[in-house]
């Protein structure tokens, strides 16, 4: 199963944006049905680090909020993918700042 980037919730996202909320939410049931049923059976963390939470996603999110020093390793493309996002609003100027 994809979590990153999942058709169905991205189609559900949609459906919300165009004010169609029972398809959104009937769309994002049908996707946490099959993350439930693919649980255990597979490894769906996407962090590469080594520790006793990995593919624990409710005790890792909750010590990161917790504790509020720094993301999940799992957080972090979708931020950096907004933060590139806003960063075209300045013609990427702060990406360049960043890189120095």
């Amino acid at each position: 199963m994809i979590i990153d980037n999942n058709p169905k919730e991205k189609e559900a996202m949609e459906a919300f944006r165009k004010g169609e909320r029972t398809l959104g939410y009937k769309l994002q049931d049908e996707f946490v049905a099959e993350l439930r049923e693919n649980i255990g059976k597979a490894d769906h963390c996407s962090c590469e680090k080594s520790c006793k939470y990995h593919g624990k996603c409710v005790e890792c999110v909750a010590i990161h909020r917790a504790h509020r020093d720094h993301l999940p390793n799992c957080f972090r493309s979708m931020i950096n993918e907004r933060i590139e996002k806003l960063s075209e609003l300045t013609e990427h100027s702060i990406l360049d700042e960043i890189k120095k």
